[in-house]
């Protein structure tokens, strides 16, 4: 189905190009990835359902204005597919971004995985809609046969019902729940739940054991209580089958391609090291009822305690030499190496490579009350930082699609066409002064509400970690006896010593120079924050996150 002319030519040629009138794509070509299994080959096979994943894709309907920055957003169908496959659903995007999306086809690999749909309903046109848009749109659900469901609708720019040719559904056995992401579009500013709106899916059941995947498509909801929810995700049911996960030589290969470079702030005292750099720089181990006694640490942490629970009864902690101290507190940023942990995600239909990243110290917040900028004291200080970012990687090309950037106990996931490049494919990243936290752009963000809020300030710098000068795959469980963890990967206390200050006192320091107004909201919001935040307590390593085996969140 071709595009739909706008009934407003005239109006149309002389509006304002949209953003997703262009279509990203990474600035340098994907390079040839190292053989070896099925990863790269462009299709995967679920089982009983072989898959590909389409990124070209045909505009068939859009609006010019509501939802978000009310610019409207653009249906399109799946062009270019192979003899055999079928459109599982239609793909919708906002149009405040440039296209950058993908919808998975799919081919019967044993009779009966696939089946028509009986007939279509429509749920939704806009034909009397009064917004500025390209003809009208018309939204059908597939009516699937008894023990088969829908993974998309098909939008069209004709009342006229779609073929039952163009589309398939598919098996039940074979899918999974979906549930709501984010908001593509509604015929408001903001979402309006008694009006129709788009909304994107993810798969509910997410983690490296998960075995759902994501088809692409989206759901809509014509007002409240009245949703297409049975629309389905699909579901590997071949989970000892990872062949389509990358083997080691395409991971070294992939994270050369878009292997970060994370800016540290111009300010910035306390920059990143490497694990052994820290160890062998006199870090040492403490043990509860023996403080006296701390134990130097192995360069390679074999000497750690391993498994068990963060119990308290173990920490590390900088050198007793105040010399010492301050040295290993600054990192070592030179010899810094990054810590991969590869998994599979998505139903092993996508990599995941978290890249974490070690400093010895994370050093005193600021905060902004009003206009007023404040240092906190010891409120943020503790000894050993741990922060990540995590690429994903499609197993049907290798290309790289969204990005999460750590920051504290929470993040955020990035498309790839929102992202800064550099040298290639390479990802920009930018650690806030003094906490690390990780993001996508330079400038402030306030981690609080109201004008009060502790200050994450990022900026470029000389100072960056190349993090594909030194890193290692510490960690990719798919692979077997391939990796070998280290020692200190298992270690599953603090590292860092849970440190005795007043927090009253702190507070009391900072609320002298503030306005009478701003000292109660100000103390309200301190403690609302999380020990993480405070510096009261070191973290704990990669191992104990929940990301560990989940996904980003």
């Amino acid at each position: 189905m071709g595009n739909c002319l706008s009934l407003n030519d005239d109006v149309s040629k002389k509006r304002k190009a949209l953003p997703i009138e262009t279509s990203f794509k990474l600035p340098s070509p994907l390079p040839v990835w190292p053989s070896g299994g099925g990863f790269g080959s462009g299709t995967i096979d679920l089982g009983e359902l072989q898959l590909r994943q389409i990124s070209s894709l045909n505009k068939v309907w859009a609006t010019h204005e509501g939802g978000p920055d009310n610019v409207g957003a653009s249906f399109f169908h799946p062009l270019q597919i192979p003899q055999g496959f079928f459109m599982l659903g239609c793909y919708a995007q906002s149009n405040n971004a440039p296209l950058y999306g993908w919808v998975l086809i799919a081919k019967d690999d044993q009779l009966g995985t696939l089946s028509k749909p009986l007939d279509y309903t429509l749920i939704w046109s806009s034909e009397s809609l009064k917004i500025k848009q390209d003809g009208f749109g018309y939204f059908w659900l597939p009516i699937a046969p008894d023990g088969y469901k829908p993974t998309g609708l098909v939008v069209t720019n004709s009342p006229n019902k779609p073929s039952l040719d163009i589309l398939r559904c598919v098996r039940s056995d074979l899918t999974d729940l979906y549930q709501t992401d984010s908001w593509i579009w509604g015929p408001g500013k903001a979402i309006d739940p008694n009006a129709f709106n788009i909304f994107s899916l993810k798969p509910s059941n997410r983690g490296t054991q998960a075995m759902s995947v994501s088809v692409g498509t989206f759901l809509a909801q014509n007002g409240i209580g009245n949703s297409t929810n049975n629309i389905s995700c699909l579901k590997n049911v071949n989970p000892l089958n990872l062949s389509y996960m990358p083997n080691l030589n395409q991971i070294q290969a992939i994270f050369q391609a878009y292997s970060p470079l994370i800016y540290f702030h111009p300010d910035e005292v306390y920059l990143s090291s490497s694990v052994t750099w820290f160890f062998t720089n006199g870090a040492l181990l403490y043990k509860q009822g023996d403080e006296s006694n701390p134990i130097p640490i192995d360069p390679t942490g074999s000497n750690l305690p391993q498994g068990g629970l963060n119990d308290g009864e173990y920490w590390l902690d900088l050198p007793v030499d105040n010399n010492s101290k301050e040295r290993v507190k600054k990192g070592d940023l030179e010899g810094s190496e990054v810590y991969l942990h590869v998994k599979p995600m998505l139903g092993a239909t996508f990599t995941d490579i978290a890249i974490w990243v070690f400093c010895p110290f994370n050093g005193a917040a600021k905060a902004k009350v009003g206009l007023i900028n404040i240092p906190l004291g010891k409120i943020g200080e503790h000894v050993g930082d741990w922060e990540h970012i995590t690429l994903r990687v499609s197993n049907f090309s290798g290309e790289l699609w969204g990005v999460y950037f750590s920051q504290h106990s929470g993040g955020t996931w990035f498309n790839a066409s929102e992202l800064e490049f550099q040298n290639g494919n390479r990802v920009v990243g930018y650690a806030s002064l003094h906490g690390h936290a990780m993001y996508s752009k330079p400038g402030l963000v306030l981690q609080g509400n109201g004008g009060i809020g502790i200050r994450n300030d990022c900026a470029k710098s000389k100072m960056v970690l190349d993090t594909g000068n030194e890193f290692s795959v510490m960690a990719a469980e798919y692979l077997g006896t391939d990796i070998v963890e280290p020692g200190w990967l298992n270690y599953m206390r603090k590292w860092g010593p849970k440190i005795s200050y007043d927090l009253n006192d702190e507070i009391k320091k900072v609320e002298k120079i503030l306005p009478g107004k701003l000292k109660t909201a100000f103390q309200k919001f301190v403690n609302s924050l999380p020990n993480e935040v405070l510096g009261e307590e070191g973290p704990t390593g990669p191992k104990v996150k929940n990301s560990w085996d989940a996904d980003e969140s």
